[in-house]
């Protein structure tokens, strides 16, 4: 909780202990009025001494009366009536000035108190003091609101906290408790009545504000918005359930209690994470779920930590209890991968929702221990199925995201993945986020854990209103998840529910809390759970007898012991059963071993080049840069010369899948145009702002959509989003491009936790493409290097094992491996591997080395002939020059990969070598073309092997390839290392010494 200020004791500043009235009585002009409003509105986020009372909301106060005023003269109090008929007030430019108001006061008879004195300025200042108690309640409530069940982290309170002392500080007394108010119309306290007396007033504020709700949400720079929340908080009733609701509230809590201590009877000492303390938020999701299945949501994809996912696979999703105590048993897998612990698994059931009877879907992401790593996986997962539903406003399909309080404001990937949510290409329309507040992370207290107020202070930036509740009061849990869910549903924007609660048990159940929280845990061991409070108040009140919370009880628990007895049965475990994406009909009657064609008709690949090449259709009115006309000239010409560069090949790639139905998806930092300026594939109008056209979009008449993507200067968020979003149709080419290959670096959680590895954990296979622009162009150590021998050690093909030679040789290990490695050199096989991510009967992720120099390199173009029909992906390209015509000549064979390769052809043409010295691409490195290795080592057996690479000897591909050449040359002979030595840097900062390494490296492996 931490939070340091009351909501009202220092909400005035010196100002409030004057006359405001008087003051504002004596202003000649709104001048002074306006200064103060605009003064306030430029306030962000100051502490409540920092406040002016006179700040914008006094201003609308005194312009709401004064409409009021203009409606009818007797709506309001006299002295308002005289006040707006002296020369004082000057009305807003926005209003029609009313005529009387340039008399002077005295020219008016007002009859008794009124008539030729100064206006009631008590009056008016008291109508103003009120308008300021209720501003303050609606700005600071939430501080002093009762949210902590143990009640032992309460905020930091000055003394003068209390009601009376609010009211004392506007020079009210007991005396007028009892006088009438009329209510602004920014809050809904009074119902149907237009006016209030003061001590009402305050019982309702504090009922509303300072129970057991706290409501952030008066930083939305939204009225709209703000009445809205406003009103479903502030008008009388809405917290009144129907004994049928409140049935339903315990039988749900009843459920979520009954699951934990089912597991901590059963299997007392696993590890299971258990939700004790916070059990209301299994109830708390169902009501989300019932309010937007209601609403219209057909599909929620939801991701959650380890805590409470067990329960939450139970009794929200409704898996078969008999799978989850299965995964207690140790039984060994009956498909293949390394599966993962049970706490981290996820889920996908499509079942009727019992009480609002539609039809739901329901996913729980998969996810690992790095708590908010699955976060931007599950927005890209969402965004994806809207995309495929056609959802444009997400009424169908909308995401939950559940978080632990030390999490939530300790994990950076929570920030970026906000600043998702509201981004034209990444968006969901609205994200329900609820936060497990146990107020401990681990063993570290709150205090230590964060500098904010709130664990939740985050949400501010995306102004998400924020919606914190005792946990322990049942009712007010549903009724904020009740106004969660229609917020989402009526804004599409974000919102965060924070439970207060707190963590029965350790942080695993095996831990020992007593060491680091004594007088925290001494509290919770006298505490009831929240199940005994409700049913307490339930009998109390007379909903139900003791005899019904007995029965509902022990009808779960048995249920659970029959699936428990069920679970004995098995053998095996599924991990399919566990899968959190399947993919219908995709692997039904296919061969896992062919690969469709990459190759299409020539006529395609210029239809294609002659549309990406031209200008919009109409040009006479686009006007283009200078520059891109060159551009797209030059394109042009490649296509009349039936040859193709990087940019050229990697849009007949994308326009060929389009063609085909295949949706393509490019994300990424400056995509559109592409960090070297080669890709343009958005043309922006010089003259008119935001126009722009996209001639990919525009290939054929029926073809998919492609949707190219500017991302936000985030890796690991916009990277996880990607992979979500692959995740969920195979039929999707989705590819993220790092600025610089060594950007990926920052999403290294997502690269360890869900690339490499989802398959083999959780069954889930993806397609996604990682571009990563690499090279060691002298540059300096950034930018230069993107890792790739980190992709290439996370490999899982066996560096000792040479698999069986056949003719799906090359297919099957792609189907075994857990991801490609490729670094291609032509823009024709890198068209070849995009198309085959497709063509493959099944999905691997992508690791792509791209080119920086040779975006424009002279000779790195490819023919059409190399792309068109009959041609495929080479995963090595042999010496096709004198050596290769003449391999008994050659006394050294180069293997490399990647641009170096175009150095190694100079150096060795330079030098007169072409007879002497072959030079083998291996455009794929993962898995390794061992077949094609031995195949090429044989052509040339009496030469020296060599692997030549330009990126250090600790770096780059050399450590995976060395022992892999030894396997498919069965240790018979020697690969010897050429390029840099060991560096603890990527690359010299030095462009002489970069030259200087460079030029050693290509006389060592050019030379006989």
């Amino acid at each position: 909780m931490h939070r340091a200020h009351t909501a009202f004791s220092l909400a005035l500043s010196p100002m409030a202990h004057k006359n405001f009235a008087t003051w504002l009585l004596k202003s000649s002009s709104s001048q002074q009025m306006a200064k103060v409003t605009a003064a306030a509105a430029v306030r962000t986020y100051n502490s409540a001494a920092a406040e002016p009372f006179a700040n914008g909301s006094t201003a609308s106060y005194v312009e709401e009366m004064y409409n009021a005023w203009l409606r009818d003269p007797t709506s309001v109090h006299t002295s308002w009536d005289a006040y707006f008929r002296s020369n004082s007030y000057v009305s807003p430019p926005n209003l029609a000035p009313v005529q009387a108001n340039t008399l002077p006061l005295t020219s008016f008879n007002f009859g008794g108190a009124v008539a030729g004195a100064a206006p009631d300025s008590k009056t008016i200042d008291d109508h103003l003091a009120v308008q300021a108690i209720i501003r303050s309640y609606q700005i600071r409530g939430h501080n002093i609101a009762h949210l902590d069940p143990l009640e032992i982290n309460t905020p930091e309170l000055p003394g003068n906290s209390s009601t009376k002392s609010i009211y004392a500080n506007f020079s009210f007394g007991e005396q007028d408790m009892d006088r009438q108010f009329k209510l602004p119309s920014t809050t809904f306290i009074g119902g149907d009545e237009a006016s209030l007396p003061l001590k009402e007033i305050l019982n309702r504020l504090e009922n509303v504000y300072c129970n057991k709700i706290g409501v952030e949400f008066m930083f939305i720079n939204s009225l709209e918005q703000c009445n809205w929340i406003r009103k479903r908080f502030e008008t009388p009733g809405v917290l009144n359930f129907s004994p049928e609701e409140k049935r339903l509230i315990l039988a749900r809590l009843t459920r979520a209690t009954g699951f934990e201590a089912f597991l901590a009877k059963k299997y007392s000492s696993e590890k299971r994470f258990g939700l004790e303390g916070c059990e209301i938020m299994i109830p708390a999701l169902k009501e989300i779920i019932d309010v937007s299945t209601e609403l219209g949501v057909e599909s929620v994809i939801m991701g959650m930590p380890h805590r409470g996912r067990l329960n939450t696979l139970a009794n929200v999703c409704r898996k078969p209890l008999n799978q989850i105590f299965t995964q207690f048993a140790g039984l060994e897998a009956a498909d293949d991968g390394s599966g993962d612990v049970k706490y981290h698994l996820g889920t996908y059931i499509e079942r009727l929702n019992r009480v609002t009877n539609k039809n739901i879907r329901l996913a729980v992401v998969a996810n690992p221990s790095h708590l908010e790593a699955v976060d931007p996986v599950v927005q890209g997962k969402t965004r994806a199925e809207q995309f495929y539903r056609g959802d444009q406003e997400g009424k169908k399909v909308m995401s939950i995201l559940i978080h632990g309080d030390a999490a939530f404001c300790g994990q950076g990937v929570v920030y970026e993945t906000m600043h998702l949510s509201d981004l034209p290409d990444y968006t969901t329309h609205g994200t329900i986020h609820v936060v497990a507040n146990n107020q401990i992370g681990f063993t570290t207290d709150p205090r230590f854990s964060r500098s904010s107020p709130y664990c939740t202070d985050v949400a501010r930036v995306v102004n998400a209103p924020i919606f914190h509740v005792n946990a322990d009061d049942p009712e007010a849990v549903m009724h904020v998840c009740k106004v969660a869910a229609e917020w989402r549903a009526t804004f599409h924007k974000d919102c965060v529910i924070d439970l207060v609660g707190y963590r029965r048990n350790g942080h695993n159940e095996i831990d020992e809390p007593m060491f680091t929280q004594p007088l925290m845990y001494q509290k919770i061991r006298k505490h009831k759970n929240c199940l005994d409070l409700y049913a307490d108040k339930l009998i109390a009140e007379g909903t139900v007898t003791g005899e019904e919370v007995k029965s509902v009880a022990a009808k779960y628990e048995n249920i659970c012991e029959e699936a428990f007895a069920l679970a004995k049965t098995e053998t095996h475990v599924k991990y399919k059963d566990w899968l959190d994406s399947p993919w219908s009909g995709f692997f039904e009657g296919k061969d896992p071993l062919k690969v469709a064609p990459t190759g299409v008709k020539e006529e395609t690949l210029i239809h294609i080049g002659n549309r990406f090449s031209s200008p919009p259709p109409n040009a006479a009115e686009f006007v283009i840069h200078k520059g891109l006309l060159r551009v797209l000239a030059a394109r042009k010409a490649m296509v009349d010369e039936k040859v193709a560069d990087w940019a050229l090949g990697e849009a007949m790639a994308f326009g060929s899948l389009l063609k085909e139905g295949i949706h393509v998806r490019l994300s990424g930092q400056d995509v559109e145009r592409g960090t070297f300026s080669h890709r343009h594939h958005v043309l922006h109008h010089q003259l008119v702002d935001k126009a722009t056209y996209n001639s990919l979009q525009h290939m054929y008449p029926d073809q998919a959509p492609y949707s190219v993507s500017n991302s936000s200067l985030s890796e690991y968020a916009v990277l996880g989003f990607e992979h979500g979003y692959s995740m969920t149709n195979p039929n999707a080419l989705v590819l993220w491009e790092a600025q610089f290959g060594d950007f990926s670096n920052t999403a290294q959680s997502i690269i360890d936790q869900f690339i490499s590895s989802g398959q083999s954990k959780w069954v889930r296979q993806s397609g996604l493409v990682m571009l990563l622009p690499h090279g060691m162009e002298g540059m300096g150590p950034e930018h230069s290097s993107c890792r790739v021998e980190r992709f290439l050690q996370m490999s899982s093909d066996d560096p000792d094992y040479f698999p069986p030679e056949s003719d799906e040789f090359g297919v099957r290990q792609l189907h075994d491996i857990n991801w490609i490695v490729a670094n291609c050199s032509t823009p024709a096989n890198y068209y070849h591997i995009l198309r085959r991510q497709i063509a493959l009967p099944f999905r691997k992720p992508l690791i792509l080395c791209t080119p920086k120099s040779l975006l424009r390199h002279p000779e790195a173009k490819s023919p059409f002939s190399e792309m068109s029909e009959g041609s495929e992906f080479q995963r090595i390209i042999p010496d096709n020059g004198p050596a290769g015509q003449n391999p008994s000549n050659v006394k050294k064979v180069v293997f490399c990969s990647g641009r170096v390769y175009y150095d190694l052809t100079k150096t060795r043409r330079e030098k007169q070598l072409e007879g002497e010295i072959a030079i083998v691409r291996v455009e794929q490195i993962s898995p390794f073309p061992f077949d094609l290795v031995k195949e090429q080592a044989n052509l040339y057996k009496n030469a020296e092997l060599v692997w030549a690479q330009e990126e250090h000897k600790n770096q780059g591909s050399w450590t995976y390839v060395q022992p892999r050449f030894l396997t498919a040359l069965n240790h018979s002979r020697d690969v010897s290392y050429v390029g840099r030595a060991c560096g603890a840097s990527t690359a010299t900062g030095s462009k002489a010494q970069h030259i200087r390494e460079l030029n050693a490296l290509l006389n060592d492996a050019i030379s006989t």
